[in-house]
């Protein structure tokens, strides 16, 4: 999805801290923050990728400042304004449609980063992905993985490819709010599992925002984005698809082991961002209560 031109950003509400980290891997002293961290990223287990990904070093503490990033034009020329822009076309959704389930949204911090990032689930790299820390309340992105989500996992480029990642780790944010995001470590692999019913649900809540993300006002009474389009769609299910625990352990292991799935697979990332775009409705993302996923 395409930004208007002349809509406002907000880039306040990402922090940048890319150029200070060294390339530390997630690694030595895991302790249960960080296996919650890695429960909760966006498409890609760690494990699956031992072997494809490298990095070693120790991260900078430091933090920098935000993206300069004004308006929706610029949002749609660079990549780190397109996230800052769909943060804040998230920040815009989500405390308008929990209001109406009498939830209040506690705005969650976003890093952008390279290389490394420490957080309060601890130290990760840029090969884990994407990814949301429950502890801290923060959605972290190096901007290094949209293109390894072409590159490496044959996923579209699109601009609502892109979107569709920020929406999912904010989709775990919410899960951290209604209570949801801890049922993945009850119950963390299979493909019917607490840790996939989890990933899936965030999938849900992404393409519940994408429905009403172009009607829905952000401060200065202009909705960010455009109306979607049939290609926006298809870049988002290209996305998903590309990052489902089968496609990965295939191109990791020329293998499938759905007893070891913690994400679902193509096929289920692909049914439930749809359903969440379908209905816009989240009750109907509830995948815990279905009967099978």
């Amino acid at each position: 999805m395409s930004f208007n031109d002349d809509v406002q950003l907000d880039p306040s509400q990402v922090q940048d801290r890319r150029g200070m980290g060294r390339g530390a891997k997630v690694g030595g002293g895991i302790g249960g923050g960080l296996i919650l961290l890695i429960a909760a990223l966006f498409g890609i287990n760690p494990a699956l990728l031992e072997g494809l990904t490298g990095g070693a070093g120790t991260p900078d503490q430091s933090q920098g400042t935000a993206p300069a990033c004004e308006t929706g034009a610029d949002a749609d020329a660079r990549l780190d304004c397109r996230i800052t822009g769909t943060v804040n076309s998230l920040n815009a959704f989500w405390p308008a449609y929990l209001q109406d389930y009498g939830v209040q949204y506690p705005r969650p911090e976003t890093v952008i980063f390279d290389n490394a990032v420490s957080t309060s689930c601890g130290t990760a790299s840029s090969a884990v992905g994407p990814f949301y820390c429950p502890t801290d309340r923060t959605a972290y992105f190096d901007p290094g993985f949209f293109q390894d989500l072409v590159d490496r996992f044959g996923s579209s480029g699109g601009p609502l490819a892109q979107e569709y990642v920020v929406a999912h780790e904010f989709g775990h944010h919410i899960q951290n709010v209604l209570g949801y995001l801890d049922r993945g470590q009850q119950d963390p692999q299979g493909p019917e599992s607490g840790a996939v019913r989890v990933e899936l649900q965030a999938d849900c809540y992404a393409g519940l925002w994408v429905r009403h993300a172009s009607t829905q006002a952000g401060p200065d009474g202009k909705p960010f984005l455009e109306a979607i389009t049939q290609k926006d769609l298809n870049d988002a299910l290209s996305a998903a698809s590309a990052v489902g625990d089968d496609r990965i352990q295939k191109a990791a292991t020329g293998r499938v082991s759905p007893e070891a799935w913690t994400h679902g697979s193509s096929e289920q990332r692909q049914k439930w961002f749809y359903t969440g775009y379908q209905s816009g409705d989240i009750n109907q993302c509830d995948t815990f209560s279905a009967p099978s996923v």
